[in-house]
């Protein structure tokens, strides 16, 4: 299918592959580029890169590259020149690149001191233009649902009454869908039974709950507590979840957590990922 986008410069729709979900912290393994010409051309490149850090084991069950795979892999030190030269002069695409890909590939040309520039670039970022053309809010759902306009939008009974009638309409339409509160909570947003908060920002990780964000990623929280208690209490004050500062405060009062319910067979030494 031809592409009806007028071009005056290449534009390079690529996609990455990392050791997480923190474009700041994590590294690329994987990066795949395909390069659109204004003449029509198409020119694709594939890089598989070691991060020169472990990567995680649930990072892995997803997209399947282990240690062993990317062991004699050249480095993104090593590529960033012959990177820099295919991404020269180019305009940027990708699904939700605005947001992880293009900071991902930024950071790391920060990392060997070259910058990529990627504010002077164009981009096209495809989940955006899927969120703007097909909206995800509830006008759009009554409509899709229950094939008729939202009368009242954005006043709360009326907003209240409809989303009840979408829920039901859901219900119908997948049957497939759990038929419990607890089953459906767990289907739409898995909890695990390592994270202290949904979020994960507190985490079971090798016998004792952790930190498992930001500098004190993997930090024990009875560490803190005895010996940087500013720390925990930054949290408490901070811009954080109502949940996480609630069990913050918690444990700078009683000094203990209780453990997770559920605990794994063979509780390895790994900092959990944030989604």
């Amino acid at each position: 299918m031809e592409l009806k986008l007028k071009l005056d410069r290449p534009l390079i729709v690529f996609d990455i592959e990392s050791t997480g979900v923190n474009p700041r912290q994590d590294r690329i393994i994987e990066l795949a580029a395909v390069k659109l010409h204004p003449d029509g051309r198409e020119e694709t490149k594939t890089w598989l890169l070691n991060p020169t850090v472990k990567i995680p084991p649930e990072t892995t069950a997803i997209h399947g590259i282990t240690d062993e795979i990317v062991r004699d892999c050249p480095t993104f030190f090593e590529m960033a020149e012959d990177i820099d030269h295919f991404f020269d002069g180019c305009d940027l695409s990708g699904f939700n690149a605005d947001r992880f890909d293009i900071p991902c590939l930024e950071e790391e040309f920060a990392r060997v001191g070259r910058d990529f520039g990627a504010s002077r670039r164009r981009h096209v970022d495809v989940q955006r233009i899927y969120h703007k053309m097909e909206p995800r809010d509830l006008t759009a759902a009554v409509r899709f649902y229950l094939g008729r306009d939202h009368e009242g939008a954005h006043g709360a009974e009326a907003d209240a009454k409809a989303t009840v009638e979408v829920l039901k309409a859901q219900m119908v339409k997948y049957p497939e869908l759990p038929q419990t509160s607890a089953e459906m909570d767990e289907y739409l947003a898995p909890h695990d039974p390592l994270n202290a908060d949904r979020q994960g920002m507190i985490r079971w990780i090798n016998g004792a709950w952790c930190i498992n964000f930001g500098k004190k990623k993997g930090s024990k929280l009875s560490t803190l507590l005895a010996t940087e208690r500013n720390y925990l209490r930054w949290i408490v004050n901070g811009a954080f979840d109502t949940e996480v500062r609630q069990i913050v405060s918690s444990f700078i009062e009683k000094g203990v957590l209780p453990p997770p319910p559920v605990l794994p067979d063979a509780n390895k030494d790994k900092v959990g990922q944030k989604k």
